[in-house]
C-alpha cells in the first residue's frame, strides 16, 4: 500500500502545479475594463484617370471635401460616416487608363509633387500617394498634346469604422 500513495503524490503535484498555472495565466489575461476606441484612419480614395490624346480626365474631381458617398458599403451607406479631426494627408489611389499610342507617366503639381512609373500605351497604370489639402494639377509626362487635369483635395478625413469588410 505504501507504494500506492507515492505514484499519486508527484500526479496531484502536478495537477496543482499545473491548474495554478491555469489559474495564473486566466488572471493575467484580465484586462482593463475600458478600452479607448480611436477612430480607424479612412480607406484610401481612389481616383479615375483617363489619358486622351487631347486631354487628362480626372473623376472625380474633389475628394475630401465631404462624406464619400462610394467609400461605405451598402449596409451602412445610411447611416453618417465618422468625421476624423486630422491633418493628415489623404491616402489616394490614381488609377489611369492610357488610351494613346504613347507611352506616357502620371506627374502630380500641387502642394506635393508625385510621379507614377510607366503607364505604357494602351494600358493601365496606377499611382498610390498621400496627398494633403490643395489644388493638383495631373499631366501626362511624354504627351504634351494632352491638357492636364485638376484635383482638388479638401480637409474632410473620415473614419472606417462603419465600413465592417476592410482589413
Amino acid at each position: 500500500m505504501g507504494r500506492g500513495r507515492a505514484r499519486r503524490a508527484p500526479k496531484a503535484a502536478a495537477i496543482g502545479v499545473s491548474g495554478a498555472l491555469a489559474l495564473a495565466l486566466l488572471a493575467a489575461g484580465c484586462g482593463a475594463e475600458s478600452h479607448p476606441n480611436e477612430p480607424r484612419p479612412q480607406a484610401p480614395s481612389r481616383i479615375a484617370i483617363t489619358i486622351t490624346p487631347r486631354a487628362v480626365t480626372v473623376q472625380p474631381g474633389s475628394i475630401g471635401i465631404g462624406p464619400d458617398r462610394t467609400q461605405q458599403i451598402p449596409q451602412n451607406q445610411n447611416h453618417a460616416q465618422p468625421p476624423i479631426k486630422t491633418r493628415a494627408p489623404l491616402n489616394v489611389v490614381l488609377v489611369a487608363a492610357n488610351q494613346t499610342t504613347t507611352d506616357s507617366r502620371l506627374v502630380l503639381r500641387g502642394p506635393k509633387d508625385a510621379s507614377s512609373g510607366p503607364v505604357l500605351a494602351h494600358s493601365p497604370g496606377t499611382l498610390q500617394t498621400a496627398l494633403p489639402t490643395g489644388t493638383y494639377v495631373i499631366a501626362a509626362a511624354g504627351i504634351p498634346s494632352a491638357r492636364p487635369g485638376k484635383l482638388i483635395v479638401g480637409p474632410y478625413r473620415a473614419s472606417s469604422q462603419n465600413d465592417i469588410l476592410l482589413p
